[in-house]
């Protein structure tokens, strides 16, 4: 599994997409920073958001996050964000030209799988270029986590 920038972060998680480990094979990882409101800032900053519809797409040139919910601040009043409004990503050129490349030659597509804010306060997606599962390969990835379930239980009683 290739991947650019493995660093292990240590700031405050937000959310996470299970469901995309189990659902597509994970080929490549990428930090993409996201273009916030203040009030989605806020809504974030209490832990509220869902990326498990979400998926990003390259349009012009460009990165963009789609129907990644982001409740409202209810402190925010009238000054209020859309909450499923599309979302700039912020990323390399290399990096995007590499994402569209993946989709447009290889039929793969573009994951979201963490939101989370990095050590310096910053709002930050973890994306990646995946290939869809078919039904045989998820029946297998079930297996193997029954397996290694069963496993880990099987040692813990025995050793």
């Amino acid at each position: 599994m290739g991947n650019s920038k493995k660093k292990k972060s240590t700031g405050k998680f937000i959310a996470e997409n299970r469901r995309a480990r189990f659902d597509y094979a994970i080929d490549e990882t990428f930090e993409a920073g996201i273009m916030l409101h203040g009030t989605e800032v806020k809504s974030l900053r209490n832990g509220e958001a869902n990326i498990a519809e979400s998926y990003a797409s390259y349009e012009n040139g460009e990165m963009w996050l789609i129907n990644a919910h982001v409740p409202e601040y209810l402190e925010a009043n009238k000054f209020n964000h859309e909450p499923r409004r599309r979302r700039k990503l912020l990323l390399h050129q290399k990096e995007i030209v590499k994402l569209a490349n993946g989709v447009d030659r290889q039929g793969m597509t573009i994951v979201p799988l963490k939101l989370y804010f990095n050590d310096r306060g910053l709002a930050k997606l973890e994306i990646a270029l995946a290939k869809g599962k078919n039904v045989a390969d998820k029946r297998e990835t079930a297996k193997k986590r029954d397996w290694n379930r069963e496993k880990s239980r099987i040692l813990k009683e025995h050793g």
